[in-house]
Parts: C-alpha cells; structure tokens; sequence
C-alpha cells in the first residue's frame, strides 16, 4: 500500500497526497469545504479513472460525500463545485443526481451558485443542426451547491473580510469569471482562484480551516492563504500533489509573515 505523503511546510497551509477516504483528518475539525471534484466526462488524470460507469460516479462520490461530512464542524459548510449536466457518453443530470445523493446521507441544502464561465464558443455538437429531430441543449454554465451540516448559521462569531460591494454582488447566485487555463496551470483540470476567493470569503471567517478533498494545482489552498485562513488539501496523484506544493511555494512564500503574524 502506497504511504502517504504530507507536505507542510509553510505554515497554516497542509498539503496530503493520498485517496481522500483513506486520510487520517480529524472529525469535526472542518469549517468550509471548497472542491471541484472529477467530473467523470473522460478527463486524463494521471491517478483517477474519469471514465467509470455513471452509476460507479454516483456511488463514488456518495463515499467521498460521506466522509466529507464526517469531517465537518456541526456549521460546517461546503461549495461543490459541478456540472450542470453531462453528455459524454450520454446525458446525465449530474447536479440533480449529486445534489440528490448529497442530502440522502445527511448534508443539507442551502442554496446554488450558478458560474457563467461562459464557454459556449467550445461547441462542437448540435444534434440535429436546424431540425426538431434531435437537438442537443447544452448551458456554458458549471454550478456550485452550498451545503451544510447540521445548522446554517454560525455557531460562534468571527472576523469577516468581505466588502459591501463584495457581499452585493456575491449574494446573487449568478457569478460570472472565466475559466482557467490547462496549459497554464499543468494540470487537466484547474479552476480559477476567483472561485475559491468568493466561496471562502463569503462563507467563512478569519482563521478558519478549509478543506479542498480534491486539491489538483493547488488554487483553494492559495486562496485560503491569501485571505488568512488554515487549509488542508487532498490529491490522490503524485504528480499533482508535487504541482501544488510548486505554486503554492511560489504563492505563498512571497506573503509569509505579511498575513500571518
């Protein structure tokens, strides 16, 4: 059985390479999750197969949702970022179907965030072109569904860093920002820091312990730096795993002991 490896050398930030429902993190330790897991649409990872079944997806991420939950503080919360839908091998209503198996095994739904990442310019199918025949509807969009434990407000008051015009224009679950680049990052399936910005900012305090199950490139750990909370990140592959301690060195170091004193 491959060791699993803990990187955490600056401080507040703690990167794992290891299978999230096989890492030892402590129950009721997790204030806000912020992930974006496989989508299962045939992405080439190097340690994940991203071409199961879809029922083999749905019993998969129920696992991993299950031990999420485990891990959460009783206010803990979560912003799962997911497609709307997929069509690769099939239309599925996967947002429908994770939300569905979410609040089966004991999460509870709060509300969701639509992203415009406005991507449509990728499009490549159109089923039947200019027929009724068969026509295929595809939204450029991606969601984020917030969910929490056991209660939605706050069991204890803490420093909040966001503006009013932040709060303003966050609270309406239309957010529009672009994606991120692969070739850029390295890694086949990066998500912009704006996402991971606006989920911890508006949804956690100061201080707070954030959790990426998923952590790919390293961004919800660079995020959670810059706005002075303590994170934990997850990745299965070794690779990856490498790729985030290199940005997150390169992020983070420049602004150690600039925020955290």
């Amino acid at each position: 059985m491959k060791k699993t490896k803990i990187w955490s050398e600056i401080e507040n930030i703690q990167v794992i390479n290891g299978d999230f429902l096989g890492v030892n993190i402590s129950e009721n330790s997790i204030d806000l999750i912020v992930t974006s897991p496989p989508y299962n649409v045939g992405i080439q990872y190097n340690s994940h197969d991203d071409t199961m079944s879809y029922d083999e997806y749905l019993k998969w991420s129920e696992n991993w949702l299950r031990k999420a939950l485990q891990l959460m503080k009783p206010d803990g919360r979560m912003c799962l970022n997911i497609p709307l839908d997929k069509n690769k091998g099939g239309q599925q209503s996967v947002y429908a179907d994770i939300t569905t198996i979410a609040k089966k095994i004991g999460w509870k739904y709060h509300s969701t965030i639509i992203w415009n990442e406005g991507n449509i310019s990728r499009r490549t199918a159109w089923g039947s072109w200019l027929s009724a025949s068969a026509p295929y509807v595809i939204a450029p969009v991606e969601t984020i569904v917030i969910l929490y434990k056991e209660t939605w407000k706050k069991n204890k008051k803490g420093e909040s860093d966001i503006t009013k015009n932040e709060f303003l224009e966050w609270t309406n679950g239309l957010w529009t920002f672009s994606g991120e680049s692969k070739k850029k990052i390295g890694h086949p399936a990066p998500f912009p820091l704006e996402l991971p910005r606006r989920c911890i900012k508006l949804f956690s305090y100061v201080g707070d312990t954030i959790l990426d199950p998923f952590l790919g490139s390293g961004t919800t750990a660079i995020a959670a730096y810059k706005l002075r909370r303590r994170s934990i990140g997850v990745d299965i592959d070794e690779k990856y795993f490498n790729l985030a301690i290199e940005r997150i060195s390169k992020e983070c170091k420049i602004l150690k002991g600039l925020l955290w004193k």
